[in-house]
């Protein structure tokens, strides 16, 4: 099993994908972040509560969770690739017990999923501190819960990516299974939310359970708002951990059970 953990990392890192991946992390943790501090959500358009406030800090910090797509499709291109350049095949020749593959590109990318988060985390912290002391903004939580809160996104990132290892092979045709991953992340869900009586269902769907961690609740009270209804109450953050863990060993269970019997040609 160790060597083909082994394989799996030279195959990782024999592409241009984890670079890019930790780029991408980069910018979307301290870019994003660093743009957002330093414009002040109170000049948003719509504006929201500033930094100053309880409010403000997790509304940014809630934004920040919506950039979940990115390893979702990252997770999603490490399977679908197999199939596209028809190297599974040849994977499964010299490691015929697929289960022992397939549960070491779980292995490997889900320690590049941990990666993706520390890094978006711990650089959307430093550009967040670092502009709100330059602004001369106190923030509207102690540092402490700031930080725990983005840990708990960059955790949330690790499960997204095993979504789209999970949905990769689920799907297999690279295209199609971009288009849904990303399209639902980006789109689905925040159209379910304007369904009446089907946006009930939003607590307890991964963006609505990671919403909770966060007590991102920007989007849902928005939309409410535009209804004229009432917001669904989020999940408790325990809870919302909790379900986030269940969607991430539901798709690495997929992600082992559906390919080990499927025709790869």
């Amino acid at each position: 099993m160790n060597h083909l953990i082994k394989a799996e990392f030279r195959r990782l890192l024999a592409t241009r994908m984890w670079s890019g991946l930790l780029l991408v992390a980069v910018l979307v943790g301290g870019g994003m972040m660093g743009s957002m501090a330093l414009v002040g959500p109170e000049n948003f358009d719509p504006p929201m509560p500033g930094l100053d406030t309880e409010a403000g800090i997790r509304s940014i910090l809630g934004i920040l969770g919506y950039t979940a797509f990115v390893p979702a499709a990252v997770g999603t291109l490490a399977v679908t690739s197999e199939y596209r350049h028809r190297t599974a095949a040849v994977t499964f020749l010299f490691a015929p017990r697929r289960w022992q593959v397939l549960a070491a590109k779980l292995a490997v990318y889900g320690a590049v999923g941990l990666m993706y988060g520390l890094l978006l985390a711990g650089t959307a912290a430093a550009a967040l501190f670092a502009v709100a002391a330059t602004r001369g903004v106190p923030l509207g939580l102690p540092a402490g819960t700031v930080l725990a809160l983005l840990a708990r996104i960059g955790l949330a990132m690790v499960v997204y990516l095993l979504i789209g290892v999970g949905m990769g092979a689920l799907l297999r045709h690279q295209v199609v299974a971009l288009c849904v991953v990303i399209g639902y992340l980006y789109l689905g869900e925040p159209l379910l939310m304007m369904i009446p009586g089907v946006n009930v269902l939003y607590p307890v769907l991964p963006g609505g359970a990671t919403a909770s961690l966060t007590g991102f609740t920007y989007v849902a009270d928005a939309v409410a708002e535009q209804l004229g209804s009432t917001a669904d109450p989020l999940l408790p953050p325990v809870t919302g951990a909790l379900l986030l863990t269940a969607y991430a060993l539901a798709a690495s269970l997929i992600a082992v059970v559906v390919p080990m019997r499927r025709d790869i040609t």
